[in-house]
């Protein structure tokens, strides 16, 4: 297994203070969140609604700030409006307004970033371009228990994500000229998180660059 005091560091030096860091901890068992924690680590993602919510359950004892990062299926937006803090792939209309109606009304809002499918890959969920600003204002002016905070990408595995990272940006800054209080866009991952830095990220997603591959 990785040492993960030393990976957390080196990750921590190689990204400013101004970019959030997300700890991607799926399959990843709750001793090693914990021990991230315990080093300053605070927001952690997840993609599968049940082996979060095991995760959850285990470490209910740390103020942990939970993002969801996976498909979300209309059976389970009632788990995720519950238990999660964030959600970062919000791409329809209809499951937008069930994470809203199903959020509890004792929590605060829930944190939506909307998924764009920037390569166009007929495999991957998100948005076109031009489906964000719809969207946008649904969530702005009706969902009142969800709070738009930006964008966020999973670019084509094409070796070369900076032209991606480029159009994300240049969709961020429009987002953000009608809804100024947007503030994240999340892309980037271990292989190319300095591009995306480079190009504007405010939040990187790191599994392996912490955690190391899978098995190790």
């Amino acid at each position: 297994m990785k040492n993960l005091k030393y990976s957390y560091l080196s990750i921590r030096q190689q990204i400013p203070d101004e970019v959030r860091l997300l700890a991607v901890s799926k399959t990843r068992p709750a001793e090693d969140i914990e021990t991230l924690f315990n080093l300053g680590q605070r927001e952690f993602a997840e993609n599968q609604l049940q082996e979060a919510r095991l995760k959850m359950e285990a470490l209910s004892f740390l103020p942990i700030t939970w993002h969801f990062i996976g498909l979300i299926q209309t059976n389970k937006t009632k788990a995720i409006a519950t238990h999660f803090d964030w959600v970062h792939t919000v791409c329809r209309e209809k499951e937008a307004i069930r994470l809203n109606d199903q959020r509890p009304v004792e929590k605060a809002p829930l944190q939506v970033c909307l998924q764009v499918n920037i390569g166009k890959e007929p495999q991957k969920n998100g948005l076109s371009p031009d489906e964000i600003m719809p969207l946008a204002g649904l969530a702005t002016s009706q969902l009142k228990n969800l709070r738009l905070r930006g964008l966020m990408c999973i670019p084509p595995d094409d070796g070369n994500s900076m032209p991606y990272f480029k159009e994300m940006f240049t969709l961020y800054e429009t987002l953000r000229t009608h809804y100024p209080e947007c503030d994240t866009l999340s892309m980037g991952m271990s292989h190319d998180m300095m591009a995306a830095i480079a190009a504007g990220s405010t939040c990187v997603r790191i599994g392996q660059g912490l955690f190391g591959a899978r098995g190790e």
